[in-house]
């Protein structure tokens, strides 16, 4: 495929994906006939209210009241000097109410499914961020909430699995399979098969059979948006540099989508793992080819039968063996830059941003922050906005247990 720059992507959030749900050759519905008919009442109703100022005006009000929007970009002063190259800015979704961006697209899933007449919403969540945010916007709404969970990510997980249950959501073990995110959207969406009547499927990221991919990249758009102008308000530039860690791809595209027509270098940070070797990782796009997953067409890391492979991350929202379709789309367009950070690198950029800024950032968002530091390093000069998507709350008893305090890392 042809190569594009910023300036051919002036219109892209208006064209992409197409009616049929597409971004280029990526992305799609891939469903039983039952499913695709509740996929198409979800994508009626979503394209009704995205153009009713009412909503828009409910959903503002949310963001602001309910919240805390907006999040602040933030100048790391003492992480740059210890980089001793480019200066290193955070966009703070830690700051979100419960603590991450994943509240961007539930409350207005929430708020969708209120318009529809639902009464549930199911979905998977991996570390939890998804699930807990679902599990607010259900309390909010006054709707039921079932939230499929591996069994490995609920033993590590612990304190998101205790706010679900305290904000009255049902967590359902899934104990199939390696019992880690892939399964849970097995088990998800199997149970909205059965539901999509009362219910609607919430999707945790930008992944999944269209309309998914879109609705949750526009819910999160306002962190590019945001981030765009408070940026340009603080420096009265644009920065030199974007960078946001990608597992299905919602806080990453949720920055980038601002940023795609704008003189703007681009990085996703796909998680390493322990290496390259199978089953050591979760780098879809770095090692992955084309296939179909969970109803959609795009980048996976697949098996020797060509199934979905084994995957592994420190970061349990990034362990899922596929990149969202739009990635796949702007990786093979050559507008992002995709990179790869191990797991060891994750962690020391976490103690480097506890240590420097008396900031704790999930693990997921450390990776994004590792790479930060080593693009600042190279740049030497000039700008790097990262998006810290969460803060670590929920990773720091794994933390501790396995890795200590820190010590070893001399910072």
């Amino acid at each position: 495929m042809e190569k594009m720059t910023y300036k051919d992507f002036t219109l892209h959030t208006k064209t992409m994906p197409d009616r049929n749900g597409f971004f280029g050759q990526y992305g799609g519905s891939f469903v039983s006939p039952e499913l695709a008919v509740a996929l198409s009442e979800i994508d009626h109703a979503y394209q009704t209210i995205c153009h009713s100022s009412q909503f828009i005006n409910e959903l503002r009000r949310i963001r602001k009241e309910f919240q805390g929007r907006p999040t602040p970009v933030y100048h790391c002063e003492r992480l740059s000097k210890m980089n001793g190259g480019a200066q290193i800015y955070l966009k703070r979704e830690d700051l979100n109410h419960t603590g991450a961006h994943k509240l961007n697209h539930c409350m207005g899933e929430g708020l969708l499914a209120k318009f529809m007449g639902k009464t549930k919403l199911i979905a998977e969540t991996g570390a939890g961020q998804h699930g807990v945010a679902l599990a607010t916007a259900a309390a909010y709404f006054g709707m039921e909430c079932d939230i499929y969970m591996g069994e490995v990510d609920i033993a590590k997980q612990a304190p998101n699995v205790a706010r679900m249950r305290m904000l009255g959501t049902r967590v359902v073990p899934v104990s199939h399979g390696l019992k880690t995110l892939k399964e849970a959207v097995d088990a998800a969406f199997e149970a909205y098969t059965k539901e999509y009547k009362n219910a609607i499927y919430c999707i945790g990221s930008t992944l999944g059979p269209h309309p998914f991919p879109l609705m949750v990249r526009d819910f999160q758009s306002v962190v590019g948006i945001e981030a765009k102008d408070q940026f340009r308000e603080m420096t009265g530039l644009l920065p030199d540099a974007v960078v946001a860690c990608v597992g299905g791809g919602s806080n990453s595209l949720g920055m980038f989508s601002a940023f795609l027509d704008e003189p703007v270098k681009i990085y996703g940070v796909e998680p390493l793992g322990k290496g390259p070797s199978y089953g050591d990782h979760a780098a879809s796009i770095a090692y992955g080819k084309e296939g179909i997953m969970h109803g959609f067409n795009s980048i996976m890391l697949a098996d020797e039968n060509g199934d979905p492979a084994a995957v592994y991350s420190i970061a349990s929202g990034l362990d899922y063996p596929a990149a969202g379709p739009e990635h796949a789309y702007l990786h093979s367009v050559g507008r992002v830059d995709y990179k790869t950070i191990t797991d060891d690198e994750a962690m020391r950029a976490f103690y480097a941003l506890c240590r420097y800024e008396g900031i704790i950032p999930a693990l997921e968002s450390s990776h994004a922050v590792a790479y930060g530091m080593q693009l600042a390093k190279e740049m030497q000069t000039g700008t790097v906005l990262v998006n810290l998507s969460g803060r670590g709350d929920k990773d720091l008893d794994y933390i501790a247990e396995k890795y200590g305090y820190g010590e070893e890392y001399n910072l």
